[in-house]
């Protein structure tokens, strides 16, 4: 799987591959960049008191990972065809985990501009879905992988509590920028930066709508570095990812300025030259939140 990672992003082109899964009828699908390799089902060590959605441990090339039974966590049957099924090993957050899924089927090469928020209609699992991707008259849902992760182990997600191991915080009169496409995170991140002493924040659910807001303050005549000090990011987003709006700003003559900090899931040491190539000024890895927090501290003092 690891051959088959192209550079879609080290340029910003606001592409991505997509590998294609299923659980029963419903078509999901996960980010290439996310995949280390497929596998056919393994034995799996049951561990005692485990989340349901836990099916156990494996060991694969010396370390131990866990199992998530995906159709599990989303409520859904189990499968009928279980020897024929597939476990896919993911690494984000700087963690590796296997998701048991019924088939992988393919892999697509689309633009984030052809992905579309997802509405309320997709019955409960609006929360649980990232972008929606229309194949002809069928849907290709793409899944939240680290909530699914966070809703069985919510230690991994940020928490504005970490925040007091740096003790006492002022206020601050500096405007921070955010484009988060999870609302949950959104949420948590508004609440730590508050924590932080960072109480003007304003948000935007992907980088278009993020970057559109620049052009039209760039565009009103106004300085960038008056109206923001700082932009944090996340990479995967509907419409725009973060690295192509990362390589947007920096290539703008007015907004280049602007402090740029990618804040995501996929900053590992194999993808971190990609947000170096579109000019981020520092990227942090979901959810070293002390980390993003120092790094704002020190481009905007």
């Amino acid at each position: 799987m690891q051959n088959d990672q192209g550079i879609l992003l080290e340029s910003g082109t606001n592409e991505l591959e997509i590998v294609e899964f299923s659980i029963g009828n419903n078509r999901f699908g996960i980010n290439v960049i996310k995949v280390k390799e497929i596998l056919n089902p393994l034995p799996v060590t049951k561990i005692p008191h485990s989340h349901p959605a836990v099916e156990g441990i494996i060991e694969i090339r010396g370390n131990i990972v866990p199992v998530v039974d995906v159709a599990h966590a989303l409520g859904f049957e189990a499968s009928n065809h279980p020897k024929q099924d597939k476990f896919i090993l993911a690494e984000f957050n700087q963690t590796k985990i296997v998701f048991h899924v019924h088939t992988v089927t393919q892999i697509h090469r689309i633009s984030w501009e052809s992905i579309e928020k997802p509405g309320k209609m997709y019955q409960g699992l609006e929360t649980q879905i990232t972008g929606v991707i229309k194949k002809g008259e069928d849907l290709l849902l793409l899944l939240d992988f680290e909530k699914v992760v966070a809703d069985i182990n919510p230690k991994t997600s940020v928490h504005a509590e970490q925040i007091q191991e740096l003790g006492e915080r002022e206020r601050s009169s500096k405007k921070i920028l955010m484009a988060e496409d999870s609302g949950l995170l959104r949420g948590l991140l508004q609440e730590t930066l508050e924590e932080a002493g960072y109480v003007h924040t304003t948000c935007f659910e992907d980088g278009k709508a993020a970057y559109d807001h620049l052009i039209q303050l760039a565009e009103a005549g106004k300085d960038a570095l008056d109206e923001y000090q700082l932009i944090i990011t996340d990479i995967e987003m509907p419409r725009m990812d973060g690295h192509h709006f990362t390589k947007l700003v920096k290539d703008h003559e007015s907004l280049k300025k602007l402090p740029v900090v990618i804040f995501s899931s996929l900053i590992t040491r194999d993808l971190r030259h990609k947000g170096e190539k579109v000019g981020a000024d520092a990227q942090i890895s979901k959810p070293e939140i002390v980390n993003l927090i120092q790094t704002i501290d020190h481009y905007i003092k």
